[in-house]
């Protein structure tokens, strides 16, 4: 599982696993638990790229969001792993 800490939203962390460019799990540690558990569940079984190009550039505060953040994660995932 990968961990990447958020920065400027109400959540900590985000965990996600992927195999074959498919996001197989997404846990978003801290947050309003309803959201994070639906953009979890929405984002799972889903194409890497997709994910961040729906999620990518979504605002709550601070200029960014938690849908933001996970486009995040997954981009430092991808740079990290190509």
């Amino acid at each position: 599982m990968y961990s990447y800490k958020t920065r400027g939203v109400c959540s900590n962390e985000i965990l996600f696993d992927i195999k074959n460019d498919i996001i197989t799990d997404v846990q978003i540690i801290g947050g309003c638990r309803g959201n994070t558990q639906g953009l979890a569940k929405l984002a799972t079984g889903r194409n890497v790229d997709e994910v961040i190009s729906l999620l990518k550039g979504i605002q709550c505060r601070g200029n960014t969001s938690c849908p933001d953040q996970l486009a995040t994660a997954l981009e430092f995932y991808k740079n990290a792993n190509n």
